[in-house]
C-alpha cells in the first residue's frame, strides 16, 4: 500500500474519535474511516493477487462524489490543464484540435490568429512527427500532450500539407491560446445587433462590453440580441459583469446561499452600464446553463429583456474549486443562486431528463410563482421559462449522422483543398451542381442514412422475428421496407435544404474560421430569425 495513503489515513482515524466525543455524526464518520482502513490493509496484505491501494482510494472517492450531484468531482494534477481551460478559456499549445484517421494525426481546427495559423498549418495537414517522435504509434491524447506546453517554448512538427501533399518540417512557439467568449458579433438587420456569447471564462464580460460598443457605434442600432443558446455557463462574476452592461450600478443580479450562513454572497453590478435603455433580446435553450441562467433570470426578472427559446437545463448550482493536497483539486457544490426575485432555476430533479438533455414536465404543485421588477409572474421549478417560446430548428436524422459522424468536416476540407477561395459566409451559397458532387462523394461513405421511419421499420422487424410472425408477413414487411428505405444518395437529395446549409456552415469555417461558421449560422437560423419578429416586453 502507498506509505503516504496509509500514514494518512491513520492520522485521519486517529484523530476524528478524539474530536467526536458526544457528536454522533463525527463518530459515525471516524468509525467508517477505520472501517475503510482496515479493509485495505486486509486486501494490502492477504488478497490473492496485488492490489494497487492507491487507485482503490481514487475510485471509492469518485464513487463517493458521484452520489451528490453531477457537478462535485475530484481533480486530479494530470487534469489541471483542462482546469485552467475551464475557468480562463486557456492554455499554452498551438491553437488547433485533431483527431486520429486512417491517414494519420489529421488537423481538424485551426484557431484563427493562432501560432498555428500564422504558421500556415490548415484543416486537413497530416502530422507526422512531433519533435523528431513519429506520431504513428501515439494515441490523440498523446500527441496532443506533447503538442501543448509553456507557452514560449518551440515545438517542431513535420507537416504532410494538404494542399500540395508536400512533407515540411515547421517550427512553432506556443503561445497562451486563448477562445474568446464573444466568437461572433454584428449587426444582422438594418437596426438589430447581434453578440453570440459561447462561455463564461475569465475577461469574458470584457468581450461582451467591447462587441456591444461597437455596435453602438452604429446609429441606426434599435434592439441587441444576446444569443446565449448552447452555453453551459462558468465563472460567476463573469455573469454579473455581464448584466451590469444593461443595468444600473448597484443592482442585485444574484444570491449563493449555501449551508453556512457565513458562506453567504449577494452579487451587485460594481461597473457603471453601457446603455440601460436599449431594448434586448435574450436567446436561450435547452443548453444553456448556470451562468447563462443567471444572466437570462436576472434580466427577466429585472424587466430588462425579452427572454426567447425555450426552457433552459436548470442548473441552479454553484461549484467552487477547493485544494485537497498532493496535486489534487475538488470542484464541489457549495450553494445553490436565486435570482432578484428570490426564484432557484435548479432543477427540481437533475437526474431526470428527455432524451435531448431538456427538462421533463414538472407537476404544478411543486411550481412557486414569483414577481418580477414590474410585477410580472416568473416560477421556479427548473431553469429559465422564457417569455416568448420559439420552437427550435430540428434536424433529420440523417442529417445528424452526417455531423457526428464527420462526413461534413472532411468534404469541407476536400473543397478547402481544390478551391482556394470563396464568397464571404454571408453570402457563400453552394450551387446545384457542387452539392450534386457531394452527393456522389457521400454516397460512398460509411454514416447512418436511415431516416427515423426506416429505424422504426427495423425495429418492426426485429419484433416480427421474435415473435414467430416474421414468416407469415415476410411480403408484406418486404414491400413496406422498399417503400422507406431510400438510398444514400436520395437521402441526401430529399434532405437538400437543411444538409446543404449545414455544409455551407462547415466550409465556411475552413476559410474565415469559427465566426465564419456562426456568420454562415445566422442564415438558416430559423429560431433566431423569428426572435426579430417578436413583440419585446416594456
Amino acid at each position: 500500500m502507498n506509505r503516504i495513503i496509509l500514514r494518512a489515513l491513520i492520522f485521519i482515524t486517529l484523530l476524528v474519535p478524539v474530536a467526536a466525543t458526544g457528536q454522533s455524526a463525527a463518530f459515525k464518520l471516524g468509525k467508517n474511516l477505520d472501517i475503510q482502513l482496515n479493509v485495505l490493509r486486509e486486501l494490502s496484505y492477504l488478497y490473492v493477487d496485488s492490489v494497487e491501494a492507491d487507485k482503490m482510494i481514487i475510485a471509492a472517492i469518485n464513487a463517493m462524489l458521484e452520489g451528490l450531484d453531477p457537478y462535485t468531482v475530484l481533480i486530479p494534477e494530470e487534469d489541471r490543464e483542462n482546469l485552467e481551460l475551464l475557468t480562463t478559456g486557456s492554455y499554452g499549445g498551438i491553437g488547433s484540435i485533431i483527431k486520429k484517421t486512417n491517414e494519420g494525426i489529421v488537423i481538424t481546427e485551426v484557431n484563427e490568429f493562432s501560432p498555428a495559423a500564422r504558421a500556415g498549418i490548415v484543416a486537413g495537414d497530416i502530422i507526422l512527427s512531433i519533435d523528431g517522435v513519429s506520431v504513428e504509434p501515439l494515441q490523440v491524447d498523446e500527441c496532443s500532450a506533447k503538442m501543448k506546453g509553456t507557452p514560449g517554448t518551440q515545438v517542431e512538427f513535420t507537416i504532410k500539407t494538404l494542399r500540395e501533399g508536400l512533407e515540411k518540417r515547421v517550427t512553432i512557439t506556443r503561445e497562451k491560446i486563448h477562445f474568446p467568449d464573444v466568437p461572433y458579433s454584428g449587426m444582422i438587420t438594418d437596426t438589430t445587433g447581434y453578440i453570440r456569447i459561447s462561455g463564461f471564462t475569465i475577461g469574458g464580460s470584457k468581450d461582451v462590453k467591447r462587441a456591444l460598443l461597437d455596435l453602438k457605434k452604429n446609429p441606426n442600432l434599435k434592439r441587441v440580441i444576446l444569443d446565449l443558446r448552447g452555453n453551459g455557463g462558468g465563472i460567476l462574476d463573469e455573469a454579473v459583469d455581464i448584466v451590469s452592461l444593461f443595468v444600473p450600478r448597484g443592482t442585485k443580479v444574484v444570491s449563493a446561499i449555501g449551508r453556512f450562513r457565513q458562506a453567504d454572497m449577494i452579487y451587485y453590478t460594481r461597473e457603471e452600464p453601457v446603455d440601460t435603455l436599449i431594448p434586448l433580446v435574450v436567446l436561450v435553450n435547452s443548453s444553456s446553463a448556470s451562468s447563462s441562467e443567471i444572466v437570462a433570470g436576472a434580466l427577466q426578472d429585472l424587466d430588462r429583456a425579452t427572454i426567447a427559446g425555450t426552457r433552459t437545463f436548470g442548473k441552479g448550482l454553484v461549484q467552487s474549486i477547493r485544494d485537497v493536497g498532493f496535486n489534487y483539486k475538488i470542484k464541489l457544490t457549495t450553494a445553490k443562486y436565486y435570482t432578484p426575485s428570490g426564484r432557484c432555476v435548479q432543477a427540481i430533479d437533475y437526474s431526470q431528463r428527455n432524451e435531448d438533455g431538456s427538462l421533463g414536465n414538472i407537476p404544478d404543485s411543486l411550481i412557486k410563482e414569483f414577481k418580477t421588477l414590474k410585477g410580472r409572474s416568473v416560477y421556479d421549478g427548473g431553469g429559465v421559462t422564457p417569455d416568448v417560446y420559439i420552437q427550435p430548428k430540428t434536424y433529420s436524422r440523417p442529417a445528424m449522422a452526417l455531423i457526428y459522424g464527420d462526413v461534413l468536416q472532411e468534404y469541407s476540407v476536400d473543397y478547402y483543398k481544390n478551391n482556394l477561395s470563396i464568397a464571404t459566409p454571408s453570402k457563400f451559397l453552394l450551387t446545384d451542381a457542387e452539392y450534386e458532387k457531394f452527393v456522389v462523394w457521400a454516397s460512398d461513405k460509411n454514416f447512418d442514412h436511415r431516416t427515423s421511419s426506416e429505424v422504426e421499420y427495423d425495429k418492426l422487424i426485429a419484433l416480427a422475428v421474435r415473435e414467430g410472425l416474421y414468416t407469415e408477413l415476410k411480403d408484406d414487411l418486404t414491400k413496406l421496407g422498399e417503400k422507406i428505405k431510400p438510398g444514400k444518395a436520395e437521402v441526401l437529395r430529399k434532405n437538400k435544404s437543411e444538409i446543404k446549409a449545414l455544409l455551407e456552415e462547415e466550409i465556411s469555417s475552413r476559410y474565415y474560421y469559427q465566426r465564419g461558421r456562426v456568420e454562415s449560422m445566422i442564415r438558416s437560423d430559423d429560431q433566431l430569425h423569428n426572435a426579430l419578429n417578436i413583440k419585446l416586453i416594456e
